[in-house]
């Protein structure tokens, strides 16, 4: 429903009154989402009803134009409702959307702090890449900053201003990688080889680490290495022109990842190679299921199959929805790929 930028507290009061009862209001987090991307606002509102299914939550979606000469601002109210277990009522998600193009683009920070649902936590969800002069004001109130850095063109300068934004935070916004969610479940299936404890001397053996990624998803790849390094405390030596990296354990054995480019998925193939066994997780093609396999060279036992994940951007952020902590492992292993990044 289209609203005037002056009425929107007044329409969303008459929402609720008007509705009988019949809807129940909810909303455990404050959640911006901010595009530059041409046409955001419908796939964003798309994604929003994803998310608030299992996630309650008032929603301020944001499509903007700073390039725009001359000013224009839109504004619209979405009521995201879904049938509540028992059947007979729905609860419903409040959602703001705004147009907003030219100047007027620097209101950014006076328009979502005028709209956050009370003292909730506040999520921004920033998709592209950062600016260079970000409001500090806004950071001020940031309790989670979500992004996606698979799709940056300079990593460390996007890093960087990510960084700033947490100082000027004063160190209380949690960082929130989409790309490093996209992890998770390949993370997890790699951990748990080493679940036994007889299976953790093997971590010295590890001489070979082989990581098959999709196009434009070399990031991703290079994320999970940084995982592996900065778990087993490796440290990186340099890379190659072939697309190999070479870290070096703490008892000094060398180790060498390769990467290579191989269909769409954003990570299809992790091999690690130790002596007289190999450690394999597969994502095949299409397929919602890992197939994992422990084996000697040239062996090829029935694999187990373990979840694969998504990478859908709504199902990404309830994934990142659900997650606490202060992401120290993320954290660790960003720094230590961060310059071949």
């Amino acid at each position: 429903m289209p609203v005037e930028i002056g009425r929107i507290d007044r329409e969303l009061k008459r929402l609720w009154v008007e509705n009988g009862g019949v809807k129940t209001r909810a909303s455990l987090v404050n959640l911006a989402v901010y595009s530059e991307a041409p046409d955001s606002l419908p796939i964003n509102t798309q994604i929003i009803s994803k998310i608030t299914e299992n996630h309650a939550c008032r929603a301020i979606v944001i499509g903007a134009n700073p390039g725009a000469k001359e000013n224009r601002v839109e504004a619209w109210v979405t009521a995201h409702c879904h049938v509540s277990q028992s059947g007979n009522k729905q609860v419903c998600c409040e959602q703001l959307s705004f147009l907003l193009e030219g100047p007027c683009t620097r209101l950014l920070p006076n328009i979502v702090f005028s709209h956050l649902d009370s003292d909730l936590p506040f999520y921004l969800w920033w998709q592209g890449e950062f600016h260079d002069s970000m409001d500090p004001q806004l950071w001020a109130w940031v309790d989670r900053v979500i992004y996606d850095s698979q799709r940056w063109s300079d990593f460390c300068a996007q890093m960087e201003r990510v960084e700033t934004a947490q100082a000027e935070g004063k160190q209380r916004i949690l960082l929130c990688d989409l790309n490093w969610t996209r992890l998770v479940q390949f993370r997890l299936a790699i951990a748990q080889f080493f679940d036994p404890a007889p299976a953790r001397a093997r971590f010295e053996e590890i001489k070979t680490v082989e990581i098959d990624f999709g196009a434009g998803y070399r990031s991703t790849a290079l994320l999970l290495s940084g995982w592996l390094a900065s778990q087993l405390k490796w440290k990186v030596e340099g890379r190659t022109r072939d697309n190999k990296l070479t870290f070096r354990s703490e008892s000094g054995t060398a180790i060498s990842v390769s990467l290579q480019e191989r269909g769409e998925t954003p990570i299809s193939r992790c091999t690690l190679k130790c002596n007289g066994m190999e450690f394999r997780v597969l994502n095949p093609e299409d397929s919602d299921l890992l197939h994992v396999t422990a084996a000697a060279p040239g062996q090829t036992p029935p694999p187990q199959l373990m979840p694969a994940g998504s990478n859908d951007p709504a199902q990404l952020m309830e994934e990142e929805l659900m997650g606490v902590g202060r992401h120290r492992v993320y954290l660790r292993a960003m720094n230590c790929v961060r310059d071949l990044l």
